[in-house]
């Protein structure tokens, strides 16, 4: 795990007086970038548009207080899991269940300590890379390193409901490793991970794009997901994922297609609609590898729907 660097975090402060705001500035000097708001409807704005690490939020502001402007935000998906600290010169039990009940993380009081600030802030920007890290951690294939078959899911439900929203092509690709099961027994398990984890490398290596992904979809099978694919550009597409895994020049003797590991390769693309349902589009994905397979593998086939 990297070293937690405080310089690197995003600190939004919410408050209507400026001099809290200059206070809170200096306590934290040093600790993340600051930015601030004056009013409740900015600073969700402002957090919604740049998702800071950590909130400190007044909670008595006019027009829309503490309390309001952080139930909007857990009602937002894409700021929901922000953590929010509470300012309030309210002391007491009952004032602490309050803002816990309202979905903070923690509180301040004024008229602020200093160090029980800094204390406070640096616990939970710690605690939220940590939550990022086991986040990124259970979206990967532990093996590889690629995406998981449930994050790709995730993606693929996304995109493809936004493409069909803006109807703008979907390409998918499945690829699989031509005879892996004959490349595990005769080199044994431990080669054949090795493998895995070159090819993964490989074909990773085609997908630049922002958006785009390769996935493990399990076993020697992956996964690729490519929006705003061009049509034209299918062929070409499928060749990199052959290439790229031809040019490893790993030795294969048990294959019956080459002297080397390769791959055969589907490759659909569709605009989705609501007559090609997700499941329907993967299938079509699946019959185009497994026809690229059937014609002798070490190849890729193509369709648009």
């Amino acid at each position: 795990m990297p070293l937690f660097d405080p310089q690197k975090s995003q600190i939004l402060i919410v408050d209507d007086d400026i001099s809290i705001i200059h206070l809170l500035s200096e306590i934290l000097r040093g600790t993340g970038q600051i930015t601030f708001a004056t009013k409740g409807e900015q600073a969700i704005k402002m957090a919604q548009a740049n998702q800071p690490d950590l909130i400190l939020l007044d909670i008595s502001m006019a027009e829309m207080d503490g309390f309001e402007v952080c139930r909007q935000l857990k009602l937002d998906p894409d700021t929901k899991e922000l953590p929010i600290i509470f300012m309030t010169a309210q002391d007491g039990t009952e004032s602490e269940i309050q803002c816990f009940e309202a979905g903070a993380v923690d509180f301040v009081l004024k008229p602020f300590n200093p160090r029980v600030v800094q204390a406070r802030v640096n616990v939970h920007l710690r605690l939220k890379q940590h939550v990022e890290m086991l986040g990124a951690l259970a979206k990967r294939d532990g093996l590889t390193g690629l995406f998981n078959r449930r994050y790709f899911d995730e993606c693929y439900d996304a995109e493809y409901r936004r493409l069909q929203r803006h109807q703008l092509p979907l390409g998918l690709v499945f690829i699989d490793i031509d005879y892996f099961k004959k490349y595990n027994d005769f080199y044994g398990h431990l080669e054949g991970d090795e493998v895995l984890k070159r090819v993964a490398h490989a074909l990773a290596s085609v997908c630049k794009r922002p958006g785009e992904m390769v996935a493990r979809f399990g076993g020697e099978e992956f996964v690729a997901l490519i929006p705003h694919i061009d049509p034209q550009n299918l062929s070409n597409l499928g060749e990199s994922f052959c290439t790229v895994v031809r040019e490893l020049q790993i030795p294969h003797l048990q294959s019956d297609t080459s002297a080397h590991v390769t791959v055969s390769v589907g490759v659909v693309s569709a605009i989705p609609s609501k007559d090609l349902s997700q499941s329907a589009l993967l299938e079509a994905a699946d019959k185009t590898l497994y026809s690229a397979k059937h014609h002798g593998r070490n190849r890729f086939e193509t369709l648009i729907l």
